[in-house]
């Protein structure tokens, strides 16, 4: 019996690409493979930090409270550096962009160059986020840490920030600043400073205009500021412990998950960010040699460009869940 077969003109095609499925080589497919993989990795992360940022909505920390550093500047200026870190991270997308379409038109010089910048904008956001993270662990005003693990912090009449070492007083009437050198300066596995509950209660006693800010955030969007007798009693009763900065167990602005949060999803991208610079210094020096010229392709740089765009796109995310939100 006579098989009549039917050509459909897609013999030896996979998906319509033939050996290269969507026209797309092997590298680059496997590239996308591992950006949507890490994509879903980074949902999770960012989903479970909004489940429980709403969870503690009353008590969470708000972020131009916490994050208002500029380096060599002392000052109040809150969001400045973080918004510099986001602005040179875009930008480094921008010079990447630019190197990938240097490539296409097999233009070395513009390559090198745009590798160049693209390299020195990830080392300066990495820079900055080792800096922020510094910042953030050794604190600036302290907190005092309740029984039931609430934060107790200290304002003037104002409404500012005032810090525990400018008005802690201790038992003989003296006003205490420990320092390293005395064997004091460390408790509870090094992290916080050794000020106890009875110096900063005689602080307040001593101090008419500071008053105890609780981290409960009231129906105007504010933290509640107690009158002065609720401050000097409730720092009397449920006051435990001094807490400075910001680690896995404390956090002197509010409850301890936002910094176990903090601390876990930046580093997992600023690992990420550190590995694409890496990377891009490896591919920078290859462009240098001359290895993707010979090749007659700078498919390498595309490829490295995938990634670091991905990087950017969730520092976004990051950036708003984080700071904005």
């Amino acid at each position: 019996m006579d098989t009549t077969v039917a050509n459909t003109g897609a013999e030896g095609k996979t998906w319509g690409g033939g050996n290269q499925p969507l026209k797309a080589s092997y590298g680059k497919m496997m590239m996308w493979f591992f950006i949507v993989s890490d994509a879903l990795t980074f949902s999770g992360f960012l989903a479970a930090y909004g489940f429980s940022r709403f969870k503690y909505i009353g008590s969470w920390p708000i972020a131009d409270e916490v994050f208002t550093h500029v380096p060599f500047f002392h000052g109040n200026y809150p969001m400045i550096y973080v918004a510099f870190m986001t602005f040179v991270l875009i930008m480094s997308s921008v010079t990447m962009v630019l190197a990938v379409d240097a490539g296409h038109h097999m233009n070395k010089t513009k390559v090198t160059w745009y590798m160049f910048l693209t390299i020195i904008g990830g080392l300066i956001f990495v820079g900055s986020q080792a800096w922020e993270w510094g910042t953030f662990i050794k604190g600036d005003y302290g907190a005092v840490q309740t029984k039931g693990g609430n934060i107790l912090q200290l304002v003037d009449n104002t409404g500012h920030r005032v810090a525990i070492s400018d008005i802690a007083i201790d038992a003989h009437g003296e006003r205490v600043a420990h320092e390293r050198k005395n064997g004091l300066w460390f408790v509870d596995e090094g992290t916080l400073p050794a000020y106890t509950v009875d110096e900063v209660y005689n602080g307040l006693v001593a101090n008419p205009d500071v008053v105890v800010r609780t981290q409960i955030i009231n129906e105007e969007g504010h933290k509640t500021v107690l009158t002065r007798e609720e401050s000097l009693a409730k720092l009397k009763k449920e006051g435990v412990l001094v807490v400075q900065g910001a680690n896995l167990k404390v956090n002197e602005y509010g409850t301890s998950l936002f910094a176990d949060f903090f601390f876990f999803i930046t580093g997992f991208h600023g690992f990420h960010v550190l590995s694409g610079v890496i990377i891009n210094i490896i591919i920078f020096f290859n462009v240098i040699l001359g290895t993707y010229e010979r090749r007659g392709s700078y498919e390498m740089v595309e490829k490295v460009g995938l990634y670091w765009h991905f990087v950017d796109l969730v520092w976004v995310f990051v950036f708003t869940f984080f700071y904005l939100v």
